[in-house]
């Protein structure tokens, strides 16, 4: 499974936002700068975090983005679905309809949207303020056991 270059960026700027921005808006160029991404390509990917409501815009010399949450509540879920179409393993349209050219599912196919399912859920429960405070690692195996626990 691939994250496109738009989930990516989009994770790795409000992560910024969410460490650097917390007395002031943080401007695109400054973002653009320290991650190393295209402030053209920041500039799109903002339209959308703003549409879908993960940030909101102030104007004026010391403008910028602000998370329009506090970081503990938005998830690398949300940020990835307001840039980007939904992360799944499988080729197919749908659940409804198969990946084979006869219209079928392939014998995998119930285990790549298992493994879609198990990325989705694990992302769902990763905020922002996880990864400022350095408690990613580990986190899929906590969630695994209380999953089978």
């Amino acid at each position: 499974m691939k994250l496109s270059s738009k989930a990516r960026y989009a994770v790795m700027a409000m992560v910024d936002i969410a460490h650097y921005g917390e007395s002031e808006p943080v401007s695109l160029s400054a973002i653009s700068v320290r991650q190393g991404l295209p402030l053209a390509y920041l500039e799109q990917l903002f339209n959308r975090l703003k549409k879908n409501g993960l940030v909101t815009s102030c104007r004026g010399a010391t403008g910028g983005y602000k998370l329009s949450q506090p970081r503990t509540q938005i998830t690398i879920y949300n940020i990835i679905e307001a840039v980007d179409t939904p992360l799944k393993a499988t080729r197919c349209a749908s659940d409804h309809t198969g990946c084979q050219a006869s219209g079928t599912k392939c014998m995998t196919h119930d285990l790549w949207g298992e493994l879609s399912h198990i990325v989705g859920g694990f992302l769902q429960n990763i905020s922002l303020d996880d990864i400022c405070t350095r408690r990613v690692k580990g986190m899929s195996a906590q969630l695994f056991e209380r999953a089978t626990g």
